[in-house]
Protein backbone atom coordinates (compact mmCIF):
# COMPACT_ATOMS: atom_id res chain seq x y z
CA UNK A 1 0.00 0.00 0.00
CA UNK A 2 1.75 3.25 -1.08
CA UNK A 3 1.80 6.42 1.37
CA UNK A 4 2.45 9.95 1.25
CA UNK A 5 2.92 12.81 3.50
CA UNK A 6 3.52 16.25 2.75
CA UNK A 7 6.27 18.55 4.72
CA UNK A 8 6.70 22.36 4.60
CA UNK A 9 10.37 23.44 5.52
CA UNK A 10 10.36 26.61 7.25
CA UNK A 11 13.02 28.77 9.47
CA UNK A 12 14.47 32.29 9.16
CA UNK A 13 16.74 33.48 6.67
CA UNK A 14 20.35 31.57 6.80
CA UNK A 15 19.06 29.48 8.87
CA UNK A 16 19.88 26.12 6.75
CA UNK A 17 16.05 25.36 5.23
CA UNK A 18 17.87 24.67 1.34
CA UNK A 19 20.89 23.05 2.75
CA UNK A 20 18.21 20.68 4.77
CA UNK A 21 16.21 20.02 1.34
CA UNK A 22 18.98 18.95 -0.40
CA UNK A 23 20.27 16.74 2.43
CA UNK A 24 16.85 15.32 2.24
CA UNK A 25 16.47 14.19 -1.11
CA UNK A 26 19.78 13.70 -1.85
CA UNK A 27 20.46 16.08 -4.93
CA UNK A 28 21.27 19.77 -5.32
CA UNK A 29 18.26 21.60 -6.35
CA UNK A 30 17.35 24.60 -4.01
CA UNK A 31 20.34 27.46 -4.15
CA UNK A 32 22.28 27.90 -1.29
CA UNK A 33 24.11 30.62 -0.05
CA UNK A 34 25.52 32.84 2.74
CA UNK A 35 22.91 35.34 1.80
CA UNK A 36 19.92 35.95 3.13
CA UNK A 37 16.59 35.62 0.82
CA UNK A 38 18.25 33.07 -1.19
CA UNK A 39 15.44 31.19 -1.65
CA UNK A 40 12.32 33.34 -3.17
CA UNK A 41 10.03 30.86 -4.01
CA UNK A 42 8.63 27.99 -2.74
CA UNK A 43 10.90 24.74 -3.96
CA UNK A 44 9.33 21.41 -3.73
CA UNK A 45 11.64 18.17 -3.48
CA UNK A 46 10.53 13.95 -3.46
CA UNK A 47 12.12 11.21 -1.66
CA UNK A 48 10.54 8.03 -2.14
CA UNK A 49 11.41 5.21 -0.19
CA UNK A 50 9.77 1.88 -0.86
CA UNK A 51 5.99 2.51 -0.39
CA UNK A 52 6.34 6.11 1.02
CA UNK A 53 6.85 9.34 -0.77
CA UNK A 54 7.98 12.14 1.44
CA UNK A 55 6.96 15.25 -0.47
CA UNK A 56 9.61 18.69 0.95
CA UNK A 57 8.46 22.08 0.20
CA UNK A 58 10.76 24.38 1.10
CA UNK A 59 10.07 27.73 2.18
CA UNK A 60 11.64 31.97 1.94
CA UNK A 61 13.50 33.29 5.08
CA UNK A 62 11.30 36.43 5.08
CA UNK A 63 8.44 37.92 7.23
CA UNK A 64 8.20 41.26 7.02
CA UNK A 65 7.15 42.99 3.48
CA UNK A 66 9.09 45.39 1.75
CA UNK A 67 8.04 45.27 -1.69
CA UNK A 68 5.76 43.55 -4.03
CA UNK A 69 8.48 40.45 -4.41
CA UNK A 70 8.33 39.91 -0.73
CA UNK A 71 4.79 39.95 -0.28
CA UNK A 72 4.81 37.01 -2.71
CA UNK A 73 7.61 35.21 -0.56
CA UNK A 74 5.08 36.15 2.55
CA UNK A 75 2.45 34.61 0.53
CA UNK A 76 4.46 31.34 -0.80
CA UNK A 77 5.54 30.77 3.35
CA UNK A 78 1.79 31.15 4.31
CA UNK A 79 0.32 28.86 1.75
CA UNK A 80 2.92 26.22 2.08
CA UNK A 81 1.51 25.54 5.81
CA UNK A 82 -2.18 24.81 4.63
CA UNK A 83 -2.94 21.09 4.66
CA UNK A 84 0.38 19.73 5.57
CA UNK A 85 1.25 16.68 7.25
CA UNK A 86 4.24 17.47 8.98
CA UNK A 87 6.27 20.61 9.33
CA UNK A 88 10.56 21.01 10.13
CA UNK A 89 11.46 24.00 11.79
CA UNK A 90 15.24 24.32 11.24
CA UNK A 91 17.07 26.64 13.37
CA UNK A 92 20.57 27.76 13.69
CA UNK A 93 21.72 26.15 16.51
CA UNK A 94 23.95 28.92 17.67
CA UNK A 95 21.05 31.52 17.61
CA UNK A 96 18.57 32.27 20.14
CA UNK A 97 14.98 31.42 19.71
CA UNK A 98 13.32 35.12 18.53
CA UNK A 99 10.32 36.60 17.47
CA UNK A 100 10.58 35.19 13.83
CA UNK A 101 10.53 31.75 14.86
CA UNK A 102 7.71 32.75 17.36
CA UNK A 103 6.06 34.49 13.70
CA UNK A 104 6.83 31.17 11.99
CA UNK A 105 5.11 28.67 14.63
CA UNK A 106 1.69 30.78 14.94
CA UNK A 107 1.32 30.37 11.05
CA UNK A 108 1.29 26.16 11.67
CA UNK A 109 -1.59 24.52 12.63
CA UNK A 110 -1.38 23.49 16.39
CA UNK A 111 -2.69 19.70 15.28
CA UNK A 112 0.59 19.63 12.33
CA UNK A 113 3.29 17.91 14.24
CA UNK A 114 6.61 20.22 13.88
CA UNK A 115 10.18 18.65 14.70
CA UNK A 116 12.94 20.91 15.27
CA UNK A 117 16.05 20.83 13.68
CA UNK A 118 18.95 22.33 15.75
CA UNK A 119 21.15 22.67 12.69
CA UNK A 120 25.05 23.66 12.19
CA UNK A 121 25.79 21.05 15.27
CA UNK A 122 28.97 20.43 13.61
CA UNK A 123 29.94 23.85 14.55
CA UNK A 124 29.90 22.49 18.30
CA UNK A 125 32.44 21.45 20.51
CA UNK A 126 30.48 20.99 23.42
CA UNK A 127 27.40 19.37 22.42
CA UNK A 128 26.22 20.04 26.34
CA UNK A 129 26.02 23.72 24.94
CA UNK A 130 22.87 22.48 23.26
CA UNK A 131 20.76 21.87 26.41
CA UNK A 132 19.61 25.18 27.27
CA UNK A 133 19.23 26.02 23.09
CA UNK A 134 16.52 22.69 22.99
CA UNK A 135 15.07 23.85 26.47
CA UNK A 136 14.10 28.10 25.29
CA UNK A 137 12.82 26.36 21.91
CA UNK A 138 10.77 23.68 24.02
CA UNK A 139 8.91 26.54 25.79
CA UNK A 140 8.13 27.96 22.53
CA UNK A 141 6.05 25.19 21.13
CA UNK A 142 5.51 21.12 21.51
CA UNK A 143 7.49 19.59 19.40
CA UNK A 144 7.16 16.32 17.96
CA UNK A 145 10.91 15.70 18.27
CA UNK A 146 13.79 17.94 18.60
CA UNK A 147 16.65 16.36 16.05
CA UNK A 148 20.37 17.82 16.22
CA UNK A 149 21.60 18.18 12.46
CA UNK A 150 24.30 19.50 10.47
CA UNK A 151 22.50 19.88 6.50
CA UNK A 152 26.15 20.61 5.75
CA UNK A 153 27.59 17.45 6.87
CA UNK A 154 24.42 15.43 6.40
CA UNK A 155 24.40 14.32 10.08
CA UNK A 156 21.21 13.37 11.47
CA UNK A 157 19.07 13.40 8.04
CA UNK A 158 18.61 9.69 8.55
CA UNK A 159 16.63 10.31 11.98
CA UNK A 160 14.91 13.10 10.21
CA UNK A 161 13.67 11.12 8.00
CA UNK A 162 13.15 8.42 9.87
CA UNK A 163 10.49 10.54 11.92
CA UNK A 164 8.90 11.40 8.97
CA UNK A 165 7.84 8.28 7.49
CA UNK A 166 5.55 7.91 10.69
CA UNK A 167 3.70 10.92 9.72
CA UNK A 168 2.65 9.42 5.76
CA UNK A 169 -0.76 8.60 5.21
CA UNK A 170 -1.97 5.77 2.79
CA UNK A 171 -2.89 7.26 -1.00
CA UNK A 172 -1.19 7.86 -3.89
CA UNK A 173 2.17 8.86 -4.89
CA UNK A 174 1.93 12.66 -6.50
CA UNK A 175 4.93 12.52 -8.31
CA UNK A 176 6.94 9.57 -10.10
CA UNK A 177 8.93 7.31 -7.76
CA UNK A 178 11.87 7.95 -9.68
CA UNK A 179 11.56 12.17 -9.43
CA UNK A 180 12.85 14.34 -7.09
CA UNK A 181 11.70 17.45 -7.64
CA UNK A 182 8.63 19.27 -9.71
CA UNK A 183 10.85 22.14 -11.20
CA UNK A 184 11.35 22.79 -14.30
CA UNK A 185 14.58 21.79 -15.88
CA UNK A 186 14.58 25.87 -17.20
CA UNK A 187 13.90 26.83 -13.67
CA UNK A 188 16.66 24.47 -11.97
CA UNK A 189 19.06 26.20 -14.54
CA UNK A 190 18.00 29.89 -13.61
CA UNK A 191 18.65 28.90 -9.77
CA UNK A 192 22.42 27.55 -10.65
CA UNK A 193 23.27 30.95 -12.35
CA UNK A 194 21.79 32.92 -9.61
CA UNK A 195 23.52 30.78 -6.98
CA UNK A 196 26.58 31.34 -8.29
CA UNK A 197 25.84 35.23 -8.76
CA UNK A 198 24.83 35.23 -5.23
CA UNK A 199 28.57 33.50 -4.24
CA UNK A 200 30.99 35.65 -6.20
CA UNK A 201 29.08 39.61 -5.74
CA UNK A 202 28.58 41.75 -3.28
CA UNK A 203 25.73 41.92 -0.83
CA UNK A 204 23.62 44.74 -2.13
CA UNK A 205 23.74 43.35 -6.01
CA UNK A 206 22.16 39.69 -5.55
CA UNK A 207 19.26 40.68 -4.27
CA UNK A 208 18.48 43.03 -7.18
CA UNK A 209 18.55 40.38 -9.54
CA UNK A 210 16.86 37.71 -11.68
CA UNK A 211 17.75 35.21 -14.02
CA UNK A 212 15.36 34.35 -17.38
CA UNK A 213 16.19 31.20 -19.39
CA UNK A 214 15.63 32.63 -23.45
CA UNK A 215 16.75 29.14 -24.68
CA UNK A 216 17.74 25.43 -23.69
CA UNK A 217 18.05 23.32 -26.44
CA UNK A 218 20.49 20.26 -26.90
CA UNK A 219 22.41 19.84 -29.91
CA UNK A 220 25.20 17.22 -31.78
CA UNK A 221 28.63 18.16 -31.78
CA UNK A 222 30.90 17.22 -34.46
CA UNK A 223 31.93 14.60 -32.66
CA UNK A 224 28.86 13.24 -31.95
CA UNK A 225 28.39 14.23 -28.38
CA UNK A 226 24.82 15.69 -27.45
CA UNK A 227 25.58 19.45 -25.86
CA UNK A 228 23.17 21.26 -23.79
CA UNK A 229 22.50 25.35 -24.93
CA UNK A 230 22.11 27.23 -22.66
CA UNK A 231 20.77 31.34 -23.31
CA UNK A 232 20.13 33.48 -20.52
CA UNK A 233 19.47 36.88 -19.50
CA UNK A 234 20.51 38.05 -15.72
CA UNK A 235 18.17 40.94 -14.94
CA UNK A 236 19.08 43.76 -12.42
CA UNK A 237 18.21 47.03 -11.48
CA UNK A 238 21.04 49.74 -11.51
CA UNK A 239 23.10 50.55 -14.23
CA UNK A 240 26.18 50.26 -11.68
CA UNK A 241 24.71 47.23 -10.96
CA UNK A 242 25.36 46.15 -14.44
CA UNK A 243 28.71 47.29 -14.93
CA UNK A 244 29.52 45.20 -11.51
CA UNK A 245 28.26 42.32 -12.95
CA UNK A 246 29.88 42.31 -16.07
CA UNK A 247 33.27 43.00 -14.46
CA UNK A 248 36.39 44.30 -16.14
CA UNK A 249 36.51 43.69 -19.48
CA UNK A 250 33.58 40.67 -19.03
CA UNK A 251 35.65 39.12 -16.17
CA UNK A 252 33.05 38.63 -13.76
CA UNK A 253 29.98 37.59 -15.95
CA UNK A 254 32.60 35.14 -17.49
CA UNK A 255 33.67 33.69 -14.10
CA UNK A 256 29.90 33.57 -13.19
CA UNK A 257 29.00 31.35 -16.78
CA UNK A 258 31.89 29.43 -15.87
CA UNK A 259 30.61 28.05 -12.70
CA UNK A 260 26.92 27.82 -13.70
CA UNK A 261 27.90 25.69 -16.38
CA UNK A 262 30.61 23.33 -14.65
CA UNK A 263 27.40 22.60 -11.84
CA UNK A 264 24.99 22.65 -14.76
CA UNK A 265 26.71 19.69 -16.28
CA UNK A 266 27.02 17.95 -13.37
CA UNK A 267 23.29 18.50 -12.49
CA UNK A 268 22.16 16.99 -15.94
CA UNK A 269 24.63 15.10 -16.86
CA UNK A 270 25.64 16.35 -20.10
CA UNK A 271 28.14 18.66 -21.32
CA UNK A 272 26.46 22.21 -21.80
CA UNK A 273 27.89 25.62 -23.11
CA UNK A 274 26.09 28.47 -20.87
CA UNK A 275 25.32 32.25 -22.46
CA UNK A 276 25.14 35.36 -20.62
CA UNK A 277 23.68 38.72 -21.31
CA UNK A 278 22.83 41.46 -18.83
CA UNK A 279 19.55 43.75 -18.96
CA UNK A 280 18.90 46.53 -16.66
CA UNK A 281 15.06 46.52 -15.50
CA UNK A 282 14.39 49.33 -12.83
CA UNK A 283 12.54 48.22 -9.91
CA UNK A 284 11.42 45.24 -11.29
CA UNK A 285 10.41 43.60 -8.11
CA UNK A 286 7.90 45.74 -7.54
CA UNK A 287 6.07 45.16 -11.18
CA UNK A 288 3.59 42.47 -10.88
CA UNK A 289 4.17 41.53 -14.92
CA UNK A 290 8.45 41.07 -14.32
CA UNK A 291 7.73 38.92 -11.13
CA UNK A 292 5.50 36.89 -12.80
CA UNK A 293 7.47 36.47 -15.85
CA UNK A 294 10.17 35.45 -13.82
CA UNK A 295 8.30 32.50 -12.43
CA UNK A 296 8.67 34.42 -8.64
CA UNK A 297 4.85 34.93 -8.39
CA UNK A 298 3.76 31.02 -7.04
CA UNK A 299 1.22 30.98 -9.87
Amino acid sequence: MTKSAFITILGRPNAGKSSLLNALIGEKIAAVSSKPQTTRTKITGVLTKGETQLVFIDTPGILKEKDRLSAHMIKAIDSSVDSVDAAILVVDAEKRAGEQEKALLQKISKNTPVILALNKIDLFDDKERLIPIIAEYSSLWDFAAVIPISALEKDGIDIIVSQLMDYAVSGPHYFPDDSFTDQPERVIAAEIIREKMLELLSDEVPHGIAVGIEQMDEHDSRAGETVLDIDAVIYCEKESHKGIIIGKGGAMLKKIGTLAREDIEKFFMIKSNVRLWVKVKEGWRNREGLIKNFGLSGD
